[in-house]
Parts: structure tokens; sequence; C-alpha cells
């Protein structure tokens, strides 16, 4: 359903900021988005809904998904290169000294020794970059204020002219820019939008839509020869499914449904005896939620590990792995058109499994002893999320709402079988969606669905269109998170080095329509391109950062 609400007459305790451009959003296109418009002289505001600053860059996701790193310019290489200069301190280096990491994830420098980069790092070293950087140029920013997605977006002769938040604040502005994985502002101005995956006929997919029956990754049964029981009396279906596992039918491969990739959260864990904390028991704990893995350990797997993937300070960035692992599939369908309350229902039930899933293997006698003890000698790192229990304060929202704008991005383009118009940056990340369905397959097994990654012939680029509105839609908007893709183009152009790319682009074009007094639409991209390749952006290969 989409919500179109225009402004409603405002309070006397409201507050009002009249702007340039307004970029909703705390992620980390939003940074780069709010940096570029203060660079090319305009004034600006972020309003976030989150206090913490950078989205899953800040949140966990230390090990950077770069694909190329040579298409990655302008402020994203900026970020990893102050990235860089963190770890070239002494004061960076606590738990580990620097020559026991070694040169891992970092660039190797051009020949003047500009392109320093690196891109393995700690959540709070990335967000105290995000902060130094915002505080150094000044930028007025509100934390904690959420869209009010009911009645707190005015819209007039097809433009944005004012957000409110649920605290009563009003932001006027002539930009505005949804930085957000939601895609909340664009959603509540009217904008079209998708949830879900589409059939692959509607663009001409081979792998967008149901995916019954492929099996790319590690993430599916097929490691096990396909052979778990999913009932709790093995054979016997009317003692009924044990928990994790959905009764109904997964649909027809290539046709599209509203589900979504599964969600979860990046943990940084620490194996530092004084650095550590032990992995903590939810209220509501239920070890029997845990049945299948059981069943997964004694059916001889053993990768427990297997994304324990080592950052600096003798921590991880702690993902996915495995046929049952962190992400909790089939359990945030709602998620991207929920309410805020409801919204914060699902994380808190996702951040129960998730804990509840490290407890388990911490102390369950039913898990492999080897695992267990090598297991117990991790836990949550002490230094980071210390407002939070050391949890992660973003969840991993992998797809939500995905704008249907002027352009819309396909695995057409991604896999070079047509060309790209108009490019606003690169992306190169492998074709990548997790696991969205877990069920009982034709066999009377348990099957994960949805979880692929198909290999790009290389770099491509991504089309101004996809973060524009379609024309007769809203003028003065730009959204380059919940871009315009397909759910399989979406699961490589949602890398956080390509959402500050398009958060850089997004800006660009936000002041140059100003400058202009054009709608974002009607902007001249011969123009836009001149601009963003004279900031750094690298638009086609041979652009690319040597």
């Amino acid at each position: 359903m989409m919500i179109f609400a225009l402004g409603s007459c405002k309070s006397g305790e409201e507050q009002e900021n009249i702007t340039d451009v307004i970029v909703y959003g705390g992620t980390s296109g939003a940074i780069t988005a709010a940096i570029q418009a203060k660079k090319m002289g305009k004034s600006v505001i972020m309003v976030s809904p989150d206090k913490h600053l950078g989205g899953l860059t800040a949140g966990g996701l230390g090990w950077t998904d770069t694909g190329k790193k040579e298409v990655i310019g302008g402020l994203s290489r900026e970020f990893y290169q102050k990235i860089y200069d963190k770890y070239e301190s002494e004061s960076g280096w606590k738990w580990e000294s620097q020559s026991d990491f070694g040169n891992k994830g970092q660039g190797t420098p051009a020949i003047d020794g500009e392109f320093r980069t690196m891109w393995i790092f700690e959540p709070h070293v990335a967000e105290e970059v995000f902060d130094d950087w915002v505080k150094e140029l000044g930028i007025e920013l509100y934390r904690d204020e959420w869209l009010d997605r009911e009645s707190g977006v005015t819209v007039e002769n097809g433009e944005i002219t004012a957000i409110r938040t649920l605290s009563g604040k009003e932001f006027k502005g002539k930009m505005f820019i949804d930085a957000t994985y939601e895609g909340d502002l664009m959603a509540a101005s009217g904008v079209s939008y998708h949830v879900g995956r589409e059939a692959g006929s509607v663009y001409n997919e081979e792998w967008n839509g149901i995916q019954t029956g492929v099996y790319d990754h590690r993430h599916h049964f097929q490691v096990l020869d396909n052979q778990i029981d999913p009932y709790w009396i093995p054979g016997d279906p009317s003692s009924g499914l044990i928990p994790k596992i959905s009764s109904e039918n997964p649909g027809v491969k290539g046709e599209g449904d509203n589900k979504i990739q599964a969600y979860c959260f990046r943990t940084c864990m620490s194996n530092h005896p004084d650095n550590r904390v032990p992995f903590p028991k939810p209220d509501n704990y239920d070890s029997s939620q845990y049945e299948l893995l059981v069943r997964i350990f004694d059916a001889g797997w053993r990768e427990w590990f297997g994304k324990f993937d080592m950052i600096p300070n003798r921590k991880t960035d702690t993902n996915n792995h495995g046929p049952f692992s962190s992400d909790n599939i089939g359990m945030n369908y709602e998620y991207p058109e929920a309410n805020y309350e409801r919204r914060k229902e699902i994380i808190k039930e996702h951040e129960d499994y998730q804990k509840g899933l490290l407890y388990f293997v911490a102390n369950d006698p039913r898990v492999p002893k080897e695992t267990q003890e090598e297991f117990q000698n991790w836990g949550l790192a002490k230094d980071e999320f210390i407002d939070n229990g050391n949890w992660p304060h973003q969840i991993y929202v992998r797809e939500a709402r995905r704008m249907v704008g002027e352009y819309v991005m396909t695995e057409n383009e991604l896999l070079q079988k047509k060309p790209t118009p108009e490019s606003i940056g690169m992306g190169s990340y492998t074709i990548d969606s997790h696991n969205i369905q877990r069920y009982v397959d034709e066999n009377g097994h348990v099957q994960n669905e949805g979880d692929i990654g198909v290999g790009l012939p290389g770099p491509y680029e991504i089309s101004y269109g996809s973060i524009i509105p379609k024309k007769g839609e809203i003028k003065n908007l730009v959204v380059p998170v919940a871009v315009s893709a397909s759910h399989i183009a979406f699961g490589s152009i949602r890398m956080e080095p390509v959402f500050m790319i398009l958060g850089q682009s997004a800006a660009t074009a936000a002041v140059m329509a100003i400058n202009e007094g054009l709608s974002v639409q009607d902007l001249p991209y011969e123009k836009l391109r001149l601009q963003l390749i004279s900031d750094g952006q690298v638009l086609k290969l041979e652009d690319q950062i040597k």
C-alpha cells in the first residue's frame, strides 16, 4: 500500500527550518549526500531517524563488499582513505599490533600515494569518521527524528515543500533526498515503488522471481545431500514442523511474490580475553527454536566459523553462513510497509533469535564439543556498541521498498546484455540474494530458497534515472538508496560503497537542479556528468582509478 499525504496545519510548538537540500536518513549514502551538497555551497540539513550515523557501514559491516575497488571514487573512496588514516595511528591498535594484522583489506597506493585505502575496519572507527566528517563541515544534523509517514509530507504542484517528524519539527526545503534503507520519504510522497520479487517475465530476467531448485551458495541443504527431516518425529508429518520452517508452498520458479531477502545483524565478536563479554541469554530464550541446527550438526556440518571475517583488533564482522545461521529467514516480510512500532517488534524478534542462536551454540550440550569449545573463546566485543549492550544498533535491511523510477536497473544492465544510459556511478559486486524462504520440498525434506550468487562480466554503470522518480511524479526528490531496480539487480547495487557513490551523485543532481531552476527529471545529463567526473566519480571503466 502506498502512503500519500498532504500536509496539515502545524502546531505552534513545531520548529521550522528552511534550507536548500534536506537529506532524510542516517545511512552512509545520506552522509555523502549531505557532504556533497555542503561542498557545493548549499545549505543542508540531515534529518536522521537514527541516533548513530553510518547505517550498516558503522553498524557491523566492516568487511566491506567492494567488488572492483577501482570503480569506487569520489566521497566513497575518500571515506575509505579516512579509515586508512585512522589505522595509521598507533592509537588505532589496542588489542593487536598493526604488524600482526598486516595489510589485509588495504588498497594499493597509486604512484603518488594519494589513493591509500582500507576496506576492513571496526564499527566504532567508521562511526567516528562519519561523525568527524559531518562536524568538520558544519552540517546541521537532527538525530532520532522520525518522519511522520501518515501526514508529515506536504506536496504542492508535484513538489515536496516540507516534511514533519513525529516530534513536531518541520523542515522546509527546495530539494529532498531520501537516503533511508526503507524509502519512507519516497513512499509517503506518493512515488511509485515495489516490494518483493518481480516475476522473471516482467523485465525479461533469468534470476528474478522464485528460485526453487537453484543451489548456488553453501547456504542450502544441498551441502547435506538435502536429507534433513523437518518434523518433530522424523518421517511423521502429523507431529508438526520444527521451528523456523514454513508450511507454505514456496511457489513456482520464476514467478513473483512479496517476499524479501532475510535480515540479520552483522555481529562484532572478539576472542581477546580482555575485550569480550559472554553471549547474553535472551529473556525469552527457547532452545527448541534451534532444533534444526541440531539436526544439521548431527548430519556432520562443521562450518560454524565460516564467516567470522577478521577485522582489526581481534574482532569479527560475522555474517550469515550455511543452511541455518544468523539470517532469520521468512520473518521480515512485513517490515518494509510496517509502521514504526511493528518494525520495532520485528527487529526485536530478529535480535532475540540471533542472540539466542549465539547463546545456544556456546552453551547447549547438543552442540558438537569441538565447535562449542572453540566458540567459547569468543564473545561480543566489549568496546563496540557500548550504549546498546554491545549489540549492533542497525539491523541489516538487505532489501525493503525499491522505487519504480524513471529507469529501472535490471540484471540485463548488470550482465551487460543491454547498455545503461546516463551513468552516475558504477557497481561491480556479484548479484547476491540471501535466502527468502525455508520450506518442505517435494521429498519431505527441509530446503532454503532464494539464495543465489551470479558472477558479472565486469563492473556495470548505474543510470541517473534509477535515483529519480518517474516524470509526472515528484519533481524535487532523489532516492540514492531505495533505488529503482529489480529485486535481483538490487542484490548487487545494495552494497555500502555504492550507496555512498549514489548519495554523492544524488546531491550533485539536487544542487544543480536548484541552480538551473529545473526538476530533477529535466536536469541535462551532460552537465551532471561533467560535474560528477570533476568531483572524482567513476562513471565508466575508462575513468577507473588505477
